[in-house]
């Protein structure tokens, strides 16, 4: 494609990104759970063609798991255009190489929660599906946003010494205690109450997370950087099917983020350099505290965490605020080399 050929305006560029989003979706049904993949060049050209030189008959025949899948990639485009525009350019003028200063980059390390995994979905529908089990009327999209909203207070009081070192798992049982008398949920025995704090270990990954990590994992080495504890994270990453290289947990160090312990447990462990180590995750916050204490950064937009919630704001980054800025790890990985 020559110059000439190219979209003269931004309003073009986001149009075209939403396009390069929906067509480079489709469904491996080899896999116990559909992957996304990217299709070829050339069916991204066809499609192009057609869309953009106003030829819309289609000839797709989607069913209504690739119809929502396409869509849901559109969505992300226009609530993300400038970085889907930017992507999409690159993609055409055959710009995507790897940036200098990643070409030492040997491992990539994931925030798990919200990054990696879809924490909120998996457990409001573990908990609706327990609680018609139960017989119990509660907001259970409520219960799991005041779950979750405790984490970081309840990290603190460790943090700061209130509390001796308790591992995340121990840390969810407390505040589910806590929850279960505010909704006067009561008789639940021990065994019962396990399995409710180990719901945490049964979380559904993002569409992109496996194939985007397996891919990745060709290039460098891969871990979790969670503050979730080793037995959390090996159960967790069995249950939706992470093929991590290593597990690395802050019960190892005895830290949660943004203690420096925890971050730099992967450059020891894994006998790098911190600037060999690039710290992955949808949050800004997590991506600072590892920018400052020398680790690489990529960030990976997850518009859906909250589900529209009251309880946070998934951040958008600008295409130069981190090493790397992308909208899945699949693209993550392109944008490593993998």
């Amino acid at each position: 494609m020559t110059d000439s050929q190219l979209p003269r305006n931004s309003y073009q560029y986001s149009f075209l990104a939403i396009i390069v989003a929906a067509s480079t979706l489709v469904i491996d049904r080899s896999q116990p759970r559909y992957n996304i993949a990217p299709v070829s060049s050339s069916g991204f050209v066809w499609l192009f063609n057609r869309l953009w030189r106003g030829n819309f008959v289609w000839g797709l025949k989607l069913n209504r798991h690739g119809f929502l899948m396409s869509t849901n990639a559109s969505v992300v485009a226009t609530s993300f255009p400038d970085l889907f525009a930017v992507r999409a350019e690159k993609a055409m003028r055959g710009t995507q190489t790897l940036k200098p200063e990643l070409a030492n980059v040997k491992a990539c390390v994931f925030d798990i929660f919200g990054t990696v995994v879809d924490w909120r979905s998996s457990v409001i529908a573990e908990a609706i599906t327990w609680g018609k089990t139960k017989g119990l009327n509660i907001n259970w999209v409520e219960f799991t946003d005041r779950w979750r909203g405790g984490y970081r207070p309840a990290m603190d009081k460790v943090r700061k010494g209130e509390i001796p070192w308790t591992n995340l798992d121990d840390l969810h049982r407390m505040i589910l205690e806590d929850l279960l008398k505010q909704y006067k949920i009561e008789g639940l025995n021990e065994e019962e109450k396990v399995k409710c704090v180990h719901v945490w270990r049964r979380l559904k990954p993002w569409p992109d997370s496996v194939e985007g990590l397996t891919r990745l994992r060709k290039k460098c080495i891969i871990s979790p950087m969670s503050n979730g504890n080793v037995a959390l994270m090996t159960n967790l990453s069995k249950f939706a099917g992470l093929p991590w290289d290593v597990i690395l947990g802050s019960d190892i160090v005895r830290h949660y983020k943004p203690d420096r312990e925890l971050y730099m447990s992967a450059p020891f462990y894994l006998d790098l350099k911190p600037e060999e180590v690039m710290m992955c995750a949808a949050h800004f916050g997590d991506l600072h505290a590892a920018s400052s204490y020398g680790l690489r950064t990529g960030f990976i937009y997850r518009p859906n965490e909250f589900g529209g919630s009251g309880l946070s704001v998934p951040d958008k980054a600008k295409p130069d605020d981190f090493d790397v800025v992308s909208v899945s790890i699949v693209d993550l990985a392109q944008q490593m080399g993998a």
